[in-house]
């Protein structure tokens, strides 16, 4: 294993963090950097993927950073556009969490590499993409340092030219991801069809994602039943895009099983799990079962853990807030926002158990399932060896650009036969 010195990780806070993390945080020593280096780490290590922890809530940002610092783990803090952007259902947004990372980070002595990934940016129509070319700037103002363009909802062509318009936004140095296929289960899987076609484009347009997500058969939130990921199609897809060097995101991780969540990371070339709903609902105090879902009692609702998570009479009040709603099941990811400063309220014990359980949760998923322990000091190593917070891209320009012309992209798109699944919101 890789040993860091605190000479140099003193060293690796001094050149590693990204331009917007220093000017925001000039005396600290949270090592924040790009997600370049994370995904960086995984791979040296090999079939290794840390999590993308989504901080619906003050306690999984704190669990998620305890538990990566006993693995010695490279990290992923992140939150989606529906969770946390300008119309957010969750207090942690696009344009604070970088700041509760740090001070997090700083008050609790972590020294691993942690990156601030805004997930889910999704892209919808034209205006969405204008509105984006303001809105995303302001989003690396505040701290972001690895984004996820989400045009999946489009067809193929506009999908590419979307990530396209939106590149001059993204700062080089950051880490981006891109997608293929809307994540919505068993329908509209992913094709290699759809994935080339993407990434092909994106390259020869001098743009070079580090993450591809796809269909691969997980749905967001609660997912009570279905195949769940489909390992050899992922696999196949991977294989088809080796040459072009990205890794892998997986998208949907709760609902999954353990075993499962393994082959991914055995056997595809994925770096990047996001979990969300499983550590809001741990958070809570409520009961999991092994694939991250919240369990359900004879009437259908969730099952509270007496001494764990949030005090009793706080979940009753919860519950009656949601019935008052007409929340259910995963709807009430929308009790983030009104709950978490009566949440941050409770006895300092409560709110430390809440951390807890979220920390020894993702402990067992980065030591025993992402095979993802002592991945830090590889991330650390990578920014010595590269002395700077820019680790470059892992590919050169491969396509033609003559070839990937708008025109040309509009009509190779039209040629693509793909089943992008039933309308709805699958944002995350």
């Amino acid at each position: 294993m890789v040993q860091i010195s605190a000479t140099e990780f003193s060293r690796a806070v001094e050149i590693g963090r990204p331009p917007n993390v220093a000017k925001l945080f000039p005396h600290s020593q949270a090592l924040i950097v790009s997600g370049k280096v994370i995904d960086r780490a995984m791979m040296a290590k090999g079939n290794a993927m840390t999590i993308a922890a989504n901080g619906r809530n003050s306690f999984i940002i704190r669990g998620a950073l305890a538990a990566a610092q006993r693995a010695n783990s490279g990290l992923i803090i992140e939150i989606a556009k529906s969770e946390g952007g300008a119309n957010a259902y969750c207090a942690v947004n696009y344009w604070n969490m970088a700041r509760q990372v740090d001070a997090a980070c700083n008050e609790l002595g972590i020294t691993i590499p942690v990156a601030i990934h805004a997930d889910h940016y999704g892209i919808k129509n034209d205006q969405d993409i204008e509105a984006a070319k303001i809105e995303i700037p302001s989003m690396f103002e505040a701290g972001i340092t690895s984004i996820a363009i989400d045009a999946s909802h489009l067809p193929d062509a506009k999908n590419l030219l979307a990530n396209i318009a939106l590149s001059p936004c993204i700062p080089e140095w950051a880490s981006l991801e891109t997608e293929v296929g809307e994540i919505k289960g068993k329908e509209g899987l992913s094709t290699v069809e759809e994935a080339l076609f993407l990434i092909q484009g994106l390259n020869a347009n001098d743009i070079f994602p580090d993450w591809i997500a796809l269909n691969n058969g997980t749905t967001h939130g609660i997912e009570a039943s279905g195949q769940g990921i489909q390992v050899e199609l992922t696999a196949e897809i991977h294989e088809s895009l080796a040459k072009y060097k990205i890794s892998g995101a997986q998208h949907g991780t709760s609902g999954n099983s353990s075993d499962r969540l393994r082959a991914i990371t055995s056997k595809t070339r994925t770096t990047k799990a996001n979990v969300a709903t499983a550590l809001q609902m741990i958070s809570w105090g409520l009961e999991v079962n092994d694939f991250g879902n919240a369990q359900l009692d004879d009437q259908g609702n969730f099952i509270k853990v007496t001494g764990q998570g949030v005090t009793e009479e706080m979940w009753q009040e919860i519950v009656a807030y949601a019935d008052k709603q007409g929340w259910k099941g995963g709807n009430y990811k929308k009790l983030n926002l009104p709950f978490e400063n009566k949440l941050l309220s409770q006895a300092r014990e409560i709110r430390e158990r809440m951390c807890k359980q979220v920390e020894d949760f993702v402990y067992t998923l980065l030591t025993d399932v992402f095979n993802a322990r002592d991945t830090a000091p590889l991330g650390i190593e990578a920014i010595l060896q590269a002395d700077s917070y820019d680790l470059g891209h892992k590919v050169d320009r491969i396509e033609d650009p003559a070839q990937w012309t708008v025109e040309k992209i509009i009509e190779r798109g039209a040629t693509i036969d793909s089943d992008k699944g039933p309308e709805g919101d699958f944002d995350d």
